[in-house]
């Protein structure tokens, strides 16, 4: 039997005392690690309390049958293999017993080879399951974003949410639209002892008011024209785990109170229904001034106060800009292997644009900005042309780029003068590289000399390549 690095556990239950030490004398042979209980009521015992592979039990013991344990096995202990003993092998009790989960049955009187396999095999059934489990969990993990940055702001924001995390306190994060606000709280989620439950995410401004109490708490059959059956709201789904509110500002007065009494009391009402008790950590998040909202009498000042337990303000991108490199380089290889594009970097051009923009959108619009250049580009890296013109410091009007000032003219102002003091503009922005400019404002390089100096521009204006 092949072992793994740890010795697998069997625990054999049997009311028949020669069975039972027969058959972990046997098994101890094999290098299991086997546990004995005489009856059903002490194998669930067992069950409860250690973790077993494989159980190996009677069918007919008085009491709490094999069946019975069996049924109790799947709830109680649901990565264990279950393997039925009987010396009443009809196809009915076959039937039954594989419908309930088992993986197999064995008759007696006992083979010592026969048993040995079936249990050899749900053994290896059972490493493949867990071998399975944790491979989707790895890369259910991979496939969650990383919260990417190293900049001052960053580490300070990741110190105060590593220490909230462990605790049971409400969590309420503050910060604009798409700086990550739901990966933090994906993040305290998963540093808290409430990791591996449930995580139910909820935008409340994306449900319409009039359901929005429903999807939450949920309702009983009959409770409104519409419910034909009862359904759990997102509460319910989160019990034992966190709920996470994401722009909680929106939430109406009277769902209000309702959230209210959930931080109070710890228990939820359905519509039509009576109230339960609920066990969940909830974190919040808004991009609104609720201390605004609280005086302009949109938001419940004692709700404001249950949610501002420990409050988490997340900087904006522009506030950050060490951080945008890194978030380049991570949105590049995400996008090059989700595209199939052989798009190796950007060019220091485009890299120095996407550094100096403002990103009012912040982190999302980074994002956008990065797989639309992966995307589009003909090149092996990213230019300044793959970007969006905004980001290129070219918006509709003559105005310069996020990070520029914003340029105004008189009417009657030159025509001569407006484009001198644009190019100007552009100039500074690009830190005086001409080629630079010339490609942001979609003219000729020899053009912008020609412009700053009309005396000498002909003799000393390198040419463009054709």
């Amino acid at each position: 039997m092949n072992l793994r690095a740890e010795s697998p556990t069997l625990l054999v239950v049997d009311d028949e005392p020669s069975n039972l030490e027969s058959l972990e004398r046997i098994f101890a042979r094999e290098g299991l690690s086997v546990l004995t209980a005489p009856d059903g009521k002490e194998g669930l015992e067992v069950l409860r309390k250690r973790r077993i592979d494989v159980l190996l039990t009677d069918l007919m013991m008085p009491n709490v049958s094999g069946v019975d344990l069996l049924k109790a096995a799947r709830q109680v202990s649901p990565e264990t293999e279950v393997v039925l003993m009987t010396a009443y092998g009809t196809v009915e009790t076959a039937v039954e017993a594989m419908r309930e989960g088992a993986y197999d049955f064995i008759t007696k009187p006992l083979k010592r080879a026969h048993v040995v396999r079936v249990v050899e095999k749900a053994l290896e059934k059972q490493s493949l399951l867990v071998e399975n489990r944790t491979l989707r969990a790895q890369l259910e993990a991979a496939r969650r974003r990383p919260i990417v940055g190293q900049s001052l702001a960053t580490r300070r924001t990741l110190e105060v949410v590593q220490q909230a995390a462990p605790s049971a306190a409400t969590v309420l994060l503050l910060g604009e639209s798409g700086t990550g606000k739901e990966l933090l709280a994906r993040q305290i989620h998963e540093l808290s002892p409430r990791a591996g439950r449930a995580f139910v995410p909820v935008n409340c401004a994306a449900i319409p008011e009039g359901i929005l109490e429903g999807e939450l708490f949920g309702y009983e059959k009959g409770a409104f024209t519409g419910a034909v059956a009862r359904r759990d709201g997102r509460f319910a789904h989160a019990d034992g785990g966190t709920l996470f509110l994401d722009e909680i500002g929106e939430i109406p007065l009277s769902v209000q109170v309702k959230l209210l009494r959930v931080l109070q009391e710890g228990e939820i009402e359905r519509l039509g229904g009576k109230a339960q008790k609920i066990d969940i950590r909830l974190v919040a998040a808004t991009n609104k001034d609720l201390k605004r909202a609280v005086q302009d009498g949109r938001f419940r000042e004692d709700l404001y106060y249950r949610l501002n337990v420990i409050a988490v303000n997340v900087p904006p991108l522009r506030d950050r800009a060490d951080d945008v490199p890194l978030l380049v380089d991570y949105f590049l290889q995400r996008f090059r292997e989700k595209n199939q594009k052989a798009v190796s970097g950007c060019t220091r051009a485009a890299l120095d644009a996407l550094c100096e923009y403002d990103w009012p959108g912040n982190v999302r619009e980074l994002e956008n900005a990065i797989e639309r250049a992966v995307v589009l580009t003909k090149n092996p890296v990213i230019d300044v042309d793959d970007l969006p013109r905004e980001v290129r410091g070219m918006p509709a009007g003559l105005g310069g780029g996020g990070s520029g000032r914003a340029l105004s003219f008189e009417i009657g102002t030159p025509l001569e003068e407006i484009e001198l003091r644009v190019i100007h503009e552009t100039l500074r922005h690009t830190k005086g590289d001409k080629r630079l400019a010339a490609q942001l404002l979609g003219i000729a390089t020899r053009t912008i000399y020609r412009k700053l100096d009309p005396g000498s521009a002909n003799a000393e204006a390198p040419k463009d390549p054709e």
